[in-house]
């Protein structure tokens, strides 16, 4: 169930519907944090997410949101100047925390909607002056998927510069090979395409970025990435984690494994793929909507939709809500503009075509109540 709604009616772009096993599962008697029983459940997530990772080294979990590994990753992998690829408001967030962190920040502008072209990249890189590059995989205010195989190809032909890659609505619902693509730091969050509970965060770290973190002097406390991994090697948080979440996640990743990473990414494009499809029908019906981001660019877990003129994306989603179904909203400065669909975690086609038919009868003159 979520906010009362029956299942199949929650499309939020995170946090996704939670299957009521797992939300059981978190019903657990407490117990030591520094126990083998808890080495044991940190054991099974680790090894139960490391193939949506790409990962052969231990997946780091964290009880804080993803945010946290964001500014964990500037802190721990970046010396003084960063380049951020910006091409909507999470890509900025990004650019932001590097900011505050310290850092001398360049902005890598993309139009919202966009993914970044990684001959653009290319050409930045070779004029120098920059030690690591942020970049958003799944960029959830636009529905926009970065070419992250390509990225990492681009990043690693220049040896001093680390690759900091927030996959937040990625992991999970489309490959992700840290290793294979030379991604130094890659993250998420346990609320978007895990479909676990908020409050988790995981990530995969190269031994590159583990040098440089070594000789940094102020990559903090709670969110020190050689912490973090020295911790891991031995099945352990460096802090008390939240037991009670660490029991849904593990309850999920055995759901995920038993999917298969494979299977779990062809989910994920087919509903992006008829979300599209249906967009196509409205617009040929005489709709004035459209995908934002363009063919070859689109994520699997989030379709951000633009608007006719005369509607307002609250008010769109207000009227979605009426008819049963939740929604997300344009995000930052696409918020009147635009609307968004997440379809990511668990959600089947079947699901997905109800909320498309609310939406369709709320944008539709002829069908709106």
């Amino acid at each position: 169930m979520s906010g009362g709604l029956p299942p199949g009616r929650f499309f939020l772009p995170g946090p996704t519907e939670v299957d009521a096993e797992v939300l059981a599962a978190q019903v657990t008697a407490m117990y030591g944090h520094r126990t083998d029983a808890c080495r044991a459940v940190l054991r099974e997530v680790d090894e139960g997410l490391r193939p949506f990772f790409g990962t052969t080294r231990p997946v780091l979990i964290g009880t804080l949101s993803a945010t946290g590994f964001m500014e964990a990753a500037v802190r721990s992998g970046t010396r003084a100047s960063v380049l951020s690829v910006v091409n909507g408001a999470f890509s900025g967030r990004f650019a932001q925390i590097a900011e505050r962190c310290g850092r001398s920040v360049e902005r890598l502008d993309v139009p919202w909607g966009r993914a970044i072209d990684p001959e653009v990249l290319d050409r930045r890189l070779s004029r120098g002056g920059v030690d690591a590059v942020t970049v958003v995989h799944s960029e959830t205010s636009t529905g926009a998927l970065a070419p992250l195989a390509a990225i990492g190809e681009v990043v690693g032909r220049y040896p001093d510069v680390l690759l900091l890659v927030d996959s937040v609505t990625g992991v999970g619902a489309t490959p992700v090979r840290a290793e294979d693509w030379g991604l130094d730091v890659v993250l998420t969050g346990s609320q978007k395409g895990l479909a676990m509970p908020p409050g988790l965060a995981f990530a995969a770290v190269s031994e590159r970025l583990l040098e440089r973190a070594r000789d940094l002097p102020d990559r903090g406390y709670y969110l020190d990435l050689v912490r973090y991994v020295e911790r891991a090697d031995d099945a352990q948080t460096p802090t008390t984690p939240a037991l009670t979440l660490l029991h849904a996640a593990r309850e999920q990743a055995h759901r995920m494994r038993a999917e298969t990473p494979d299977g779990r990414f062809a989910r994920h494009r087919a509903l992006a793929d008829a979300c599209a499809s249906a967009v196509g029908r409205w617009r040929a019906g005489g709709m004035d909507v459209s995908v934002l981001a363009p063919v070859g660019e689109r994520s699997p877990t989030v379709t951000c939709i633009e608007l006719p003129p005369v509607r307002g994306g609250p008010e769109v989603v207000a009227g979605v809500r009426e008819r049963g179904y939740v929604i997300g909203g344009g995000y930052g400065r696409l918020e009147q503009r635009t609307i968004r669909i997440g379809h990511m975690g668990d959600h089947s086609l079947e699901a997905l075509a109800g909320v498309l038919e609310a939406v369709e009868a709320e944008l539709h003159p002829g069908l709106r109540a």
